[in-house]
């Protein structure tokens, strides 16, 4: 069916504000404080092929747009009107769910006894059950221990919600009367949104309805395309790096060559590490999903606004995703922080593009966002509670010519803080600080967004906290194009105390009536030389907070003296800097030029070829024993620097040769 243009842009409108009304609806009647506040949760319409084609622009999670939920539609038989398809399963969803607390719905929307598309939804439910409080832990070995599987399987038939779904899934969960609240939520959004349907079939006409599924993807793809123009044709290659993978201290590398031509881009994660021990590995098959085009979709939009939101934006997309990397996942693999790989992925992409285009495209974001949640009982103490008390964002990057936002990362999702009113009256907490983090942000001629410091103290005893999803302890967001790398994450216990302990990465931790942690976000990468910054607009960073009179001489060679700036002592301190200060592309910092003094590009990609040629059984405990031989004195994140471990390389490469060529004997 040809379609008039005007006609096209009417029914793009209708069905992204009936998903408009989806998303209120959910977040307006759902119990947790994470689907309410934050708004962790997304819906669609859902086209007859799978995919979605209406979506709400003020969604906090944008870059979902790209699921596809085929495989969870074709598992389940004989669907009627009424019916509610419900799972969280990773694998048999075939990475439609990615982690078990996004609790997937899908209802088939009928229009004279056939099914002309379908409501989709998802939330992040709090707590799920598994082997700990909020279901997610870095140290997770296995899917069965992230809590309830839930296979594709009907939560609702012919309109009669499931009471032994109910039943099982209540008694798998520390939090069941909130999380059935959400369940409702979501039942009630997909309700709405098939009355809209059935309100635009009725205006329009089915057939007009059902080809406009397939017309408004083809129209987004085109814009994209178009969009996806401006990327020179060429190879582009980039790597990055997470701290470790919680279970031992082995960074983790993930790699991509990006393969442009007139406007198809092929992202090739071939020599990215293998899967590894803790929760970071990512349920994909194989396939593009949103988690590798995450980035795109802030491409895409920031350069063509217009481009109706649905899935046809990312058919130009496509990848080389073989089995045995951290990017794949292979069922039981634990994945339950599979976001902050995807972070680093998307970060490892953003290094292709702005080698790509430089002048389209923002420095690196804060690069970790942990969602910190605490377990405590109630005041009688027999009953305990699960809440997340905050999503504990960091800093934007800077782009050319203006700076970074501070504090609101959004590049991953656009969630929302917690309002201190809500987490005081919900959880037995106190929030004692709340601000800006100075200094934390990249330097740079335009500066990278701030991160955040925030102390929370408790109120009861025998509470556990949790902030899945930490990274960049000890690899921060790295400069570009003459700036400096931002600062590091941190948590600290009862700083200021005579206990304080740098706690690291966070896992669980108990915690009593008193205690107090600190959580200091990073800052995101600055853009271009900081010595090149206008010295008066250090002067507003200082006067905000943003920086400190020390940073403003240390790092932007910037002296500030009663309240202004000394432009003779300025002038002096940068004509005294050093010549190589800035670097003329990336400043990746000491601790990722100490790595890979070592384990440089040529190394790790043979490594990981020979490695992913073995049994999946044996794979991650050889590459653990290669690691542990060449440097048996490898340091967690916040311990001594790998500057210290490595100080004499040559050393380091003669034990690793040593390791490799007993491994694979």
């Amino acid at each position: 069916m040809q379609f008039d243009p005007i006609v096209l842009e009417i029914l793009n409108n209708k069905v992204a504000a009936a998903a408009e009304e989806m998303k209120s609806a959910l977040q307006r009647t759902s119990r947790s404080m994470f689907v309410k506040e934050a708004a962790d949760f997304g819906v669609g319409l859902v086209g007859i092929d799978g995919l979605i084609f209406g979506y709400p622009s003020s969604a906090s999670t944008q870059f979902v747009i790209d699921s596809d939920s085929r495989a969870t539609i074709d598992s389940v038989a004989d669907l009627a009107p009424g019916d509610v398809i419900v799972t969280n399963d990773p694998y048999r969803s075939e990475g439609f769910a990615t982690h078990l607390p996004d609790i997937q719905m899908l209802k088939p929307y009928f229009h004279r006894g056939r099914i002309v598309a379908w409501g989709w939804c998802f939330a992040h439910f709090t707590d799920i059950g598994g082997r700990v409080p909020s279901s997610i832990s870095p140290t997770n070995s296995e899917l069965f221990q992230e809590g309830l599987i839930i296979p594709p399987m009907k939560i609702v038939k012919r309109g009669v919600l499931n009471q032994d779904f109910v039943t099982v899934f209540t008694a798998n969960s520390r939090i069941p009367d909130i999380n059935m609240g959400d369940v409702h939520a979501m039942l009630g959004s997909l309700a709405i949104g098939g009355q809209r349907v059935a309100d635009i079939i009725e205006r329009h006409g089915v057939d007009s309805f059902v080809a406009a599924q397939g017309a408004l993807l083809d129209y987004s793809a085109d814009k994209a395309r178009d969009v996806l123009r401006l990327i020179p044709d060429g190879a582009y290659e980039f790597w990055d790096y997470m701290d470790d993978d919680a279970v031992s201290p082995i960074p983790v590398r993930v790699r991509v060559c990006m393969v442009v031509d007139d406007g198809r881009v092929l992202l090739d994660v071939c020599d990215t590490d293998p899967q590894v021990g803790g929760a970071y590995n990512v349920p994909t098959f194989g396939r593009r999903n949103y988690w590798f085009t995450m980035r795109f979709t802030n491409f895409l939009l920031t350069h063509d606004p217009t481009i109706a939101q649905n899935a046809g934006m990312y058919r130009h997309i496509s990848v080389i995703n073989p089995p045995g990397t951290i990017m794949n996942a292979e069922f039981p693999d634990p994945v339950g922080i599979r976001q902050a790989t995807a972070r680093r992925i998307n970060d490892a992409m953003l290094g292709a593009l702005l080698k790509a285009v430089p002048d389209k495209m923002c420095a690196p974001s804060c690069g970790a966002s942990a969602p910190f949640a605490l377990a405590e009982y109630n005041d009688q103490g027999n009953a305990r509670d699960v809440k997340v008390i905050e999503p504990l964002r960091g800093g934007m990057g800077a782009t050319k010519g203006q700076d970074g936002v501070d504090v609101r990362d959004v590049t991953n999702t656009n969630m929302s803080n917690h309002p201190i009113e809500s987490v005081e009256t919900e959880a037995g907490v106190i929030i004692r600080h709340w601000d800006v983090r100075p200094d934390s942000a990249g330097p740079g001629t335009w500066r990278g967004g701030v991160g955040q410091r925030l102390t929370v103290e408790f109120l009861r005893d025998g509470g556990t906290i949790l902030a899945r999803g930490m990274d960049r302890l000890r690899f921060p967001a790295f400069g570009v194009y003459g700036a400096r790398p931002a600062q590091p994450f941190r948590a600290i216990f009862n700083a200021g105390r005579a206990d304080e302990v740098e706690v690291g990465k966070l896992d669980a931790l108990a915690v009593n009536a008193g205690d107090t942690i600190t959580f200091l976000t990073p800052g995101a990468s600055g853009y271009g030389d900081p010595y090149l910054r206008d010295p008066e607009k250090v002067l507003t960073d200082v006067e905000l907070g943003f920086v400190s009179r020390a940073g403003a001489r240390r790092d932007y060679g910037v002296a500030i003296d009663d309240g202004a700036v000394d432009v003779q002592a300025t002038r002096a301190l940068r004509r005294a800097r050093v010549k190589d200060n800035a670097r003329a592309d990336f400043d990746f910092g000491p601790e990722r030029e100490a790595w890979e003094a070592v384990f440089d590009d040529e190394t790790m990609s043979a490594l990981n070829r020979r490695l992913a040629a073995l049994p999946k059984s044996v794979r991650k405990d050889k590459r653990r024993w290669i690691f542990e031989h060449a440097v048996p004195d490898l340091p967690k994140p916040g311990g001594r620097t790998l500057a210290e471990v490595l100080a004499d390389p040559d050393a380091v490469r003669v034990r690793l040769k040593a390791a490799m060529d007993t491994a694979f004997d």
